[in-house]
């Protein structure tokens, strides 16, 4: 394992050559600079672990440059500890208000300071442990989705590719009743349609790049989206929407939006299982939510059908997913997550009290990319 490196800043030589000197007894790396330009360019060309980085300097003080380190991407993350010979309360303050993580008083206590370097250490070594767990996580993550998606899609497939030549096999058999034919061809063609849609779902959770986005009002959307449902579907019963936000302007894509929608919306509708038309009634709600993220408008799609089957809870966002046995279904949720966090969106569900589910969609009504 490398030795950690600290960059260690002050004006006066002194001071610096006391803290090499201690912190290399403890197998430290240290790096030096005497003023804040020297500083911020070791910074950029050193990466160090930790700064220790006097307040009251000339030209540049240390309040100046822990401004700049945290304005820069590359070295916001780097801890600093401020060593100054402000002992007041005010001082101290300033110094934690512009990101500095700890701070040393004059004339330097050597043994105190390589505790509080240490424990900062300590914390940097943490961090990078959790990073590091949380790349490997994504990458099972990713690993598992692939192989489902992939397993998932040859056996979607193949039991397609079956249900055609099955059919075609029973055209040429009965080739001289044309009213047989005509029903196999149309069940030939209503599978090559379940294929067409794998492989267009299949497009959309490879796209990564942000859709063009317009300013919407959010009434219209939410009509054309119930709309768009009904006639992909062919389902005449209303959907409840309750809008306070009324035409609430947001940033979206509309083909997109509807699309979305529209997924959890015939998920509504087929978790009602058997249950005639007029016994399956849906609600959209939406309301807004601020987060530190900005503002958010929140749709919910509720139900009162079967609600969240227990085998599938944990998985349901994943690929092939389904409580259907139908031949070519089950990625509707994913897709409408993906898609929908490509919007900077969220998509959950949970049990909605009173029976059925509730579908969380989280949409960010100004985006940060929209000119």
């Amino acid at each position: 394992m490398p030795a950690p490196k600290i960059l260690v800043v002050d004006d006066q030589p002194i001071n610096v050559q006391l803290l090499k000197r201690k912190l290399e007894k403890e197998g430290i790396e240290i790096t030096t600079a005497f003023n804040g330009q020297e500083a911020l360019d070791s910074v950029a060309k050193n990466k160090p672990d930790l700064i220790l980085l006097d307040m009251m300097m000339p030209d540049m003080d240390g309040i100046e440059v822990c401004q700049r380190l945290q304005a820069n991407e590359a070295s916001r993350a780097i801890p600093v500890i401020f060593v100054t010979a402000r002992n007041n309360k005010e001082g101290k303050i300033e110094g934690l208000g512009v990101g500095a993580v700890d701070y040393i008083t004059k004339p330097i206590d050597l043994d105190e300071t390589l505790a509080r370097v240490q424990t900062q250490l300590r914390f940097v070594a943490i961090n990078r442990e959790m990073i590091d767990l949380q790349r490997r996580l994504a990458e099972a993550r990713r690993a598992a989705t692939i192989g489902a998606v992939t397993q998932g899609v040859a056996h979607n497939l193949n039991n397609l590719l079956g249900v055609v030549l099955g059919y075609l096999d029973l055209i040429k058999t009965h080739y001289e009743k044309p009213e047989q034919v005509k029903r196999n061809a149309a069940q030939v063609e209503s599978a090559v349609q379940r294929i067409v849609v794998i492989i267009r779902q299949l497009s959309s959770l490879i796209i990564k790049s942000r859709f063009p986005l317009a300013r919407c009002k959010l009434d219209e959307l939410l009509d054309g989206a119930v709309a768009r449902y009904r006639n992909d579907s062919n389902i005449n019963q209303a959907v409840v929407i309750e809008n306070p936000l009324g035409s609430l302007a947001i940033d979206t894509h509309v083909e997109v939006f509807e699309d979305i929608v529209g997924k959890i919306l015939i998920n509504a509708w087929e978790s009602y299982g058997d249950k005639p038309a007029d016994a399956r009634p849906i609600w959209l709600r939406t309301s807004l939510v601020e987060k530190t993220e900005g503002r958010f408008v929140r749709l919910t799609i509720d139900d009162a059908g079967n609600g969240i089957d227990e085998n599938i809870r944990d998985h349901m966002f994943e690929p092939f997913i389904s409580t259907k046995h139908t031949v070519g279904v089950g990625m509707g949720l994913t897709v409408a997550r993906h898609t929908l966090r490509n919007l900077g969106g969220e998509l959950s569900l949970e049990d909605r009290v009173g029976g059925g589910t509730s579908a969380i969609l989280l949409h960010p009504i100004e985006h940060k990319m929209r000119k």
